[in-house]
């Protein structure tokens, strides 16, 4: 990967580390829920014990072309959230019934990640964590998508650290390897949720990525795979599934029918950043469209020292969404 050393962007905030950026509109103002980095030194590995993060801010702005967002302060704590043990990874937020929901993954006192529920009435909170995880649930990178039926729906997953692979067989299995380079990918994870958005529904779904003449992508293709991080979003009556694809560090996406896909796979939405992690939420807000996104240029390249940011995004005629490239 090409040094990247001139962002164009400046974060949001600049007075703590921030990751994992899912904004979101609720009354009227863009409410963005990242993950919140420490600011400690640590060896980078592959399972992800570098991200050692341990509560959640809520940050807010009016207008993206300011580049700046007021910090709330701390809306959850690990210590407050009875079955979690550590890592407080990537967040999303979701509003239903003037209940606000936020979502997270944590690791149990088993070392298994899990997605866990807080509701607030307050779009910055404090957020009152349920007393266990949710049902059935596993993995990491939760992303709520509330459809225009009202159906509610949550994405998850990750590969390596988020232990997506150990999960193939519907049980746990701490050994389990991930396909082969020359077998179809592993998708995210779908499930439709409760009324009360506390719950599972039904059984969590694989997604079918596929390319332009149908076949599944394959594992080896790293370009174009699933790694981690999927977003929900809808533009012209089409569904965009969009993802990181971890390895090669790129924000890309497909396009389906409906909310549970399967989805064609299209292109590239962000070419890398600084830092090894890639991870975003997609709005449209004031009639334009915005990425949030992070890297780690706030800490000259520390992959667990983020910041969050923010460029607009523009769609082509045919609904195809132009790359960005951070650093032009």
């Amino acid at each position: 990967m090409a040094e990247r050393t001139k962002p164009t962007n400046e974060p949001l905030v600049t007075h703590i580390y921030t990751a994992d950026p899912s904004a979101h509109v609720f009354e009227g103002k863009l409410y963005i829920y990242p993950s919140h980095d420490l600011d400690y030194e640590a060896e980078s590995n592959d399972n992800g014990d570098q991200y050692a993060m341990e509560d959640y801010h809520v940050l807010s702005m009016d207008d993206p072309a300011s580049s700046r967002a007021v910090d709330h302060g701390e809306a959850l704590h690990l210590r407050d959230i009875p079955w979690a043990k550590r890592q407080l990874w990537a967040p999303d937020a979701a509003y239903k019934n003037g209940t606000y929901y936020l979502f997270f993954p944590a690791k149990d006192h088993d070392d298994i990640f899990r997605l866990g529920v807080a509701t607030s009435a307050s779009p910055t909170g404090p957020f009152t964590p349920q007393p266990s995880y949710i049902p059935g649930s596993y993995s990491i990178d939760p992303a709520v998508w509330i459809d225009d039926d009202g159906a509610a729906y949550v994405y998850f997953g990750g590969l390596w650290g988020g232990q997506l692979e150990k999960w193939q067989t519907g049980e746990f299995r701490p050994d389990a390897a991930g396909p082969s380079g020359s077998e179809p990918a592993l998708g995210p994870r779908v499930a439709r949720l409760t009324d009360d958005l506390l719950a599972f529904a039904e059984t969590p779904k694989e997604i079918s990525i596929v390319d332009e003449d149908g076949q599944p992508i394959q594992a080896g293709d790293e370009d174009r795979r699933y790694f981690e991080g999927p977003w929900m979003h809808k533009y012209n009556g089409k569904y965009y599934l969009s993802y990181s694809t971890g390895t090669t560090h790129k924000l890309v996406y497909a396009v389906g029918d409906g909310p549970q896909g399967p989805f064609t796979f299209e292109g590239t939405i962000l070419t890398p950043v600084i830092g090894w992690t890639t991870h975003h939420s997609i709005v449209e807000y004031q009639g334009k469209w915005y990425l949030f996104y992070h890297d780690a240029s706030l800490s000259g390249g520390v992959n667990h020292k983020r910041c969050v940011k923010c460029a607009e995004l523009f769609y082509n005629e045919d609904g195809t969404i132009r790359t960005i490239d951070p650093y032009e």
